[in-house]
């Protein structure tokens, strides 16, 4: 991969870090633009206080990804698609972490050390089934956090995001799966006989029972407490039932079709 589209795969970093936070269950503490205040005085060389973390400006935050996480993964080395997660791993879950991801997703040890072999491997295998084994892996791992419950949901959204950018880059569908044809509006066939028509039948039964209940049913034998009333309501309510099912029924079966 090119080494001028660092920036490009920045940008979606950025993006998904956002700027200044100082999450109290976050264990990196305050964090600007992804960098933590750890890793910011790691870079300086001193301890940092929370406003330098917040003063941070995006040049230098450029220069730490570039050569924190970027150049320690060797993402100038991987095929386009590829080198995005790994960098995005890098930089949310550590680079030795993405690098066991990416070896583990083409079924090579897990050293954690991009390697010769690691780098070959790489090259020679589908990018985008590479991509998306990685993204199970990660999100199997960030699912098992403690702090899942607090930022799973970002979490996850932030992988989907990143598998999706990557797998454009390779020219493959996010889904992993061929389109399929979208689902038509076919219409009832007109030459159905209507006599065949179970949801006519059934109108005509309810609209039969509502117009004895109307009229007055005979029910002198049976009529305790309005029976001879609430039959022909039940029957109707029964038949409209029916009615609303059948046609439930034979629209699932024409969408199917």
């Amino acid at each position: 991969m090119a080494a001028d589209t660092f920036p490009a795969a920045l940008a979606l970093v950025l993006a998904h870090e956002g700027g200044y936070v100082d999450h109290p269950l976050d264990p990196g503490g305050a964090t600007n633009m992804g960098i933590t205040r750890a890793t910011l005085a790691g870079w300086r060389g001193r301890p940092v206080a929370k406003a330098e973390v917040m003063a941070l400006g995006r040049a230098e935050a450029a220069a730490i990804y570039r050569a924190r996480y970027w150049n320690a993964v060797q993402a100038d080395e991987l095929p386009a698609g590829v080198d995005l997660v790994v960098f995005d791993a890098a930089v949310n879950s550590g680079p030795a972490r993405a690098m066991r991801w990416l070896q583990q997703a083409m079924g090579l040890p897990p050293d954690g050390v991009m390697g010769p072999m690691t780098l070959d491997r790489a090259r020679a295998a589908d990018a985008a089934d590479t991509i998306r084994a990685f993204g199970r892996l990660r999100l199997a791992f960030l699912a098992r956090l403690t702090t899942w419950r607090a930022f799973g949901r970002g979490w996850s959204r932030r992988v989907r995001e990143t598998e999706t950018a990557a797998l454009a880059l390779v020219g493959r569908p996010a889904s992993g799966t061929t389109p399929t044809r979208p689902k038509e509006t076919i219409p009832m066939n007109d030459t159905k006989s209507l006599l065949t028509s179970r949801t006519l039948w059934s109108n005509l039964v309810g609209l039969s029972a509502l117009l004895l209940s109307i009229v007055g049913l005979d029910g002198s034998a049976l009529d305790h407490e309005g029976l001879s009333q609430a039959i022909p309501q039940a029957i109707a309510a029964g038949s409209f039932i029916a009615s609303t099912i059948f046609r439930v029924t034979a629209t699932k079966r024409i969408a199917l079709t």
